[in-house]
Parts: C-alpha cells; structure tokens; sequence
C-alpha cells in the first residue's frame, strides 16, 4: 500500500522572496493608480476656480442662438425683428404712428419711430436708462406695470441681444427738445469727439436742437459678421413681409422700407386699417368658399406671479382677435400672434382655436351631413382638425400684458389660461355663425367641404390599409383550400379550378411535384369596379393573390411569384366563360405583369368525348363533333357531352386538360385582359341584381327589332 506524501514546505528564503515580489507589484500598481489620478487632476480639476460667471453680453456672445435661435440668415433677420418690433410696441401702445425701415448699404440697419423715445434720464448708478438698455440684459420698460400695458418684449433682452452680436450700434432719441445720441463700439458705451475719435463715457452726446413735440428712437447697428456664418444675409423679402404683416397687427400704422443697397428698389410704404381681416384677405389665393368671418372678444384671467418676491394671484385682461375664412383649395394658413409677435409654432392660444373650431365643426354643422351619413356606422363620421382647416385661411391673435413664452425667440405661446378663453370665445363666434349668422349658402357650402374631406380621408385611409393587406397577403400562410406542388419556379403551375367537384379529379390526376391545386369555391369579384378595399376583402381574390405570393397592385413583384405559369380550367360554359372574365381582370387590374410577361394561360377542355373502336375521341366544339362523327361514321348519340370538369374522371381530365404532352392551353394577354374587362361588365349587365341597367342595355341595343314586341 502506497503511503501518500505530505507537500513538502517552501523554504523560508522562498517564501520571503515571494512575498517581496508580491509588494513589488502591489507597489507598482499603487503608483500606476496614483499616476492616473495625477494625470486626471492636471487636465480637469473640477473646483471653485472653474465656475465661471459671465458678466453682461458675454452670455449672449457666448451662446448667440439660445437667443436668436441660430448665426445663420434666420439669427441675423431676429436681430432685425427685435428693433423693429420695439417700434411697433410704441404704435401699438398708441404713441406711435410712423416706422421707417432702412437696409444700409454698408449692411446695417436703421430703424426709426416717433414714439415717446427710450428714456434718456439717469439711473441710481449714474447710467442713463439708454445705456442700461443697451447693455444689461432683462432691462427694459415691458415688466409688470411699467410702460406698455401689453406688448411683444417680455425678457427684456431684445435691444441688448441686438448690441451684443453687433460690431457698432448708435442710438438716437429725440426728447426734450433735443436729439441725444450714444454709441455703442464693440458694445462699449461712448460717443466720437470732434476728431473723429471714439470715447467711451457714459454722457450723452447732444446732437442738435429739435421742437418741443418731436419725440422718438432711431437705431442703427451694424451686425458682427465674426459671429454670423458667411453666407448669412438680410433678404429684402423676408423684411417686407415682416414689416407688411406687423401693419395688418397695429391698423393705421404706416411702415416705409428702404433699400440702399444699390438694386434699385424703390421705397415701399405699407399701411392696412382693416387689421386681422385684411390680412387674411391677402393670404387667400383662389375661389373662396365664405366670407371672412371675424371674432373680436375682450376678457380676463388669473395668474399667479412673483410680487415683492412673493407669489400672488393677478387678473390679467386680455383682448381675443380672429379673422377666418375657406378657399376651395386644399391648404391651410394659420397664423398667429401674441400682441404684436408672430408665434410661428403656435402655443394655447392656436390649441384653443383648434378645439373650438372641431367642436363646433362636429357637433353643430356637420350634424346633419348627408354624406356622413354612412360614415355614422362605422363611427367614422367626426371630422379630424386636418379636415375641418383644409382650405382655412386664418389669423388668430392674442393681446395681454406678461405674456409666457417658450423660449427667447418667442415663437411659442405658453401662458395656459389663454387656451381656455381663446377656445369659448371662438366656440361663441363660430357657432353663432353656422347657426345663422352667416350666409346660408356659405355655410352649406362649408358643411359640404368639410363632409367631402371626411369622406376622401376615410377613403384614402382604406386604400392605404387595403394596399399595406394586399402586401402582406403574401407573407401569410397559404389558404387552407390550396393543394401546393412541392416544388416551386418558373417550371411550377397553379392551376385555378371551378369549384370542388372539379378540384378533386385536378388533385389526383397532376403532377403533384409542380402542380398546384386551387379550387374557386365563390363568386371572385370583379375589379373592374371594385375598390382595392372590396377586392382585398373578397375571399376568393385573397385566396389567389395569397398562393401566388407576389403582392398586388403597385407593389406587385413577378419576382416573389410561386409558380411560373396561372391556368385557369373552367367549364365550356356561360358559368366558366363569366369565371375566366372576371379571373382575367383581376390579373388586369392587380397583378397584371403576369399578363405582360405571358404567364397566364386558360386551359382547353373537351366538350364531347367519345369511344370508338377502344380509342377515346375528343372534339372540343360543336363543328369538330360533327366533323370527327363524318370521318368516323357514327351518330351523335354516341357523343357524351361533358357538362362540366367535374364530370371528367381523373384518367379522362388528365390527359385532356393536365398532360403537359397533349392538353391544349390558350396564353392570355393584356388584349385578353381589356375584352375580359368589358365581357364582365357585360355579364354584370346582363346577369346582375340591378334590373333598370338590365332594362335600359336591352332597350337601347335593341334597335333591329321590333321593340313593339319586346316584352318591356
């Protein structure tokens, strides 16, 4: 018996030096680590000296499109916006009467107002109210109750925004019989000496004397171009419709735009009195389907703000203006305003214009639609807000004062309660008009539009869902009446038969390894008439385009298809003649190259059958009975005519119809395809349910006999 060893102890000089090598590499992981941190702290100490605080325009600078929404040509338009929008402020506040617009040709931009002028009295600092203006951002006359009991400024960073991200700005303002001037050199307050020289200083320069009752701002600044991308540019036409549209928001005032940039363009003046409605009167393009309607309400709302850095309840009046009216076209225009700002993305007072016009729309003058009357059914009949504008041109406008914005450039509303006024005053307004107060014809010709939009979508939205069925047909499993062949390609064959008395003797007499089997067991229905929807719903079309596997339609692809030739075996009957009509359209209308690429055959069977002399005669029409009974010397009675496929035993259908050596098969094309269209119609005509058509076929096809003796 073998006596098991102990291991054998490690001498202490071994184990010492193994614990040496251990501490050596625990050592030099230690420093690695420490390395790493060393390395970490030298390129991103993270204390209070990387806390940076950025002093007056420096965030602007810092951070351009937080404010003007980007430094390409959309930036450089907002600073343009900001100085003209104050000017409109004072003529919408009533003291102002008269803007001019001025495009330098150094590329500047001047406006001018004769408005009160930006007050030029000194603050507790020992600066103007004019520099503050200019350099501290959230200054301005536009908070709480101050100068403007509504208007488009809110942030107070507009005129600042503008000296921020310009190389030079100059600022005029005629007040207290004089014209004060201060410049602004890359954002530094001052004015230039008699030696053209410029110094900065906080004093306002007195240009000259004016009288006593001239008052108002001029401002002129010249864009920082390191700022702006270069391709950035003041475009004339976005300027003047900027300038047209602020006249059609404060009526009678009366904006003068220049261009001085050396293209010839003749001053333009532009002035609207009849406000929102005149507006929308310039937006339509085409016939128009109403009048322009207008909503004028004025009302209220509470809102919680900060007082004395307390939160307190205020009522806030506000003024609610709609101008509305359809065009026969199918695109909509909906602008918007908040005081004197255009909100190209809507906000509350947009979202309560829409709710109410889809309530009204739905619940007063679509509720006795005639149209929708089918649509009621399916539950399909309320109108979605894209039917209800299709065709709306409108201008919804908003004036309060505080309003709430998303964002600094103010192209979003965000004050909630607005929704809630803006949606009952205009629920009152419309609904007055639909139930009266408008022309009767108009508002059945709206009603009419809109019902026509609610039947074209729902129609579309089937088309589209009977299309996306269509597609998927062939990616779902094959219909269980399908007899398939094992092997599948250009050298397989679906073979259509009429009914199951037919399929049963077609399934036992193919070729099983490239046959497929598929009996008809209802009406196909005919394409030539139905929509895409009635065809994908019919069973026996489903049926088909699920075997072949290529899809339907536009998204048809011959490539996907299963089988490499479609025959269709029918009866020689009216019965099989209307089955292979209206089999032949639907390939026509739906999967129709397989007519284009002669994929499509209609087999050829016998109508009579006869035995002579142990051989099995055929004759496939009435002639080549009588023909083959001359040659064979027999009578007719020994003919037996075949009623149908089903009356062929497996063996009789197999070589006559099956046998790819002796059947006979007839290739379809797109000729067989149009004649089979027009012979459906003609069966639907002749056979179908709907006896005036029937009637009227007859009567007026009718004319080599007699009428006198139709039984009519």
């Amino acid at each position: 018996m073998a006596t098991k060893k102990s291991p054998a102890k490690k001498p202490a000089a071994k184990k010492a030096a193994t614990k040496t090598r251990a501490g050596k590499a625990a050592t030099k992981a230690t420093k690695r680590a420490t390395g790493r941190r060393k390395a970490a702290t030298n390129g991103g100490d993270y204390d209070q000296s990387k806390i940076q605080i950025l002093e007056g325009l420096e965030a602007v600078r810092k951070r351009p499109g937080m404010y003007i929404g980007g430094t390409g040509s959309e930036g450089l338009h907002h600073l343009v916006w900001e100085i003209i929008d104050n000017a409109v402020d004072e003529a919408a506040a009533g003291y102002a009467s008269h803007v001019d617009v001025l495009l330098h040709a150094d590329g500047s931009v001047e406006v001018s107002d004769d408005g009160r002028g930006i007050p030029i009295g000194r603050k507790e600092d020992g600066r103007t109210a004019l520099e503050v203006v200019y350099t501290e951002l959230h200054a301005g006359g536009k908070f709480g109750s101050g100068a403007y009991s509504s208007s488009g400024g809110l942030h107070g960073v507009g005129a600042s925004v503008v000296n921020a991200l310009s190389s030079k700005l100059v600022a005029e303002v005629d007040r207290d019989r004089a014209t004060h001037r201060l410049v602004f050199l890359e954002r530094v307050p001052g004015n230039y000496t008699t030696a053209g020289k410029f110094k900065p200083t906080s004093r306002l320069a007195k240009v000259k004397k004016v009288p006593a009752n001239r008052t108002g701002t001029r401002v002129r600044f010249w864009p920082d171009l390191e700022v702006f991308d270069p391709d950035a540019r003041i475009e004339y036409d976005q300027v003047r419709d900027h300038v047209a549209r602020v006249c059609f928001l404060v009526p009678g005032l009366k904006v003068t735009l220049h261009d001085k940039r050396g293209k010839g363009t003749k001053p333009e003046t532009f002035v609207a009195n009849g406000g929102l409605a005149d507006y929308v009167d310039y937006l339509s393009i085409g016939e128009t389907v109403t009048d322009i309607l207008t909503i004028h309400d004025e009302g209220s709302f509470d809102e919680k703000v900060p007082v004395d850095g307390k939160m307190q309840t205020v009522t806030r009046p506000c003024t609610v203006d709609v101008a509305a009216r359809w065009v026969k076209g199918f695109d909509s225009s909906l602008v918007s305003f908040v005081n004197t700002i255009p909100t190209s993305d809507g906000g509350t007072h947009v979202a309560g214009f829409e709710r109410a016009l889809s309530r009204v729309a739905n619940e007063v003058l679509l509720a006795d639609a005639r149209k929708l009357k089918k649509l009621a059914k399916q539950g399909n009949d309320r109108a979605t807000p894209a039917d209800i504008q299709e065709g709306l041109v409108a201008a919804v406008k908003v004036t309060f004062p505080e309003p709430q914005f998303k964002g600094q450039t103010k192209q979003e509303l965000g004050t909630p309660a607005v929704q809630n006024l803006v949606y009952e005053t205009v629920k009152s307004g419309f609904t007055d008009w639909v139930s009266g107060g408008g022309k009767k014809s108009q508002i059945n010709a709206l009603r009419e539009k809109m019902a026509q939009a609610v039947v074209n979508r729902v129609a579309a939205k089937q088309q589209l869902d009977a299309r996306r069925k269509a597609a998927n047909l062939s990616s779902t499993g094959m219909p269980d009446k399908l007899a398939d062949c094992r092997l599948h390609g250009p050298d397989s064959e679906l073979l259509i038969v009429e009914g199951n008395s037919a399929a049963g003797p077609a399934i036992q007499g193919r070729d099983a390894e490239t046959m497929a089997v598929l009996p008809l067991r209802g009406k196909v229905v005919n394409a030539g008439k139905a929509s895409l929807k009635q065809v994908i719903e019919n069973t026996e079309a489903q049926a088909l385009i699920t075997a072949i596997g290529a899809g339907s339609g536009r998204d048809f692809d011959i490539d996907q298809c299963r089988y490499g030739r479609i025959i269709i075996l029918c009866d020689a009957d009216v019965d099989g003649s209307h089955i292979r009509c209206l089999l032949l359209t639907l390939f026509y209308h739906h999967m129709r190259p397989l007519l284009e690429n002669g994929m499509v055959y209609a087999a050829q069977p016998p109508l009579f059958a006869t035995k002579h002399r142990g051989e099995l005669i055929y004759a496939f029409d009435d002639d080549e009975r009588d023909r083959r009974s001359e040659e064979l010397g027999i009578g007719m009675e020994k003919w037996k005519r075949f009623k149908g496929l089903g009356e062929m035993n497996v063996d009789e259908l197999a070589e006559t119809t099956l046998n790819r050596e002796t059947r006979i098969l007839k290739r379809m094309d797109m000729d067989d395809g149009r004649h089979a269209e027009k012979a459906a119609r003609l069966f639907e005509v002749l056979m179908g349910n709907d006896v005036a058509t029937r009637k009227d076929y007859i009567v007026s096809n009718s004319g080599l006999i007699d009428q006198d003796l139709l039984d009519i």
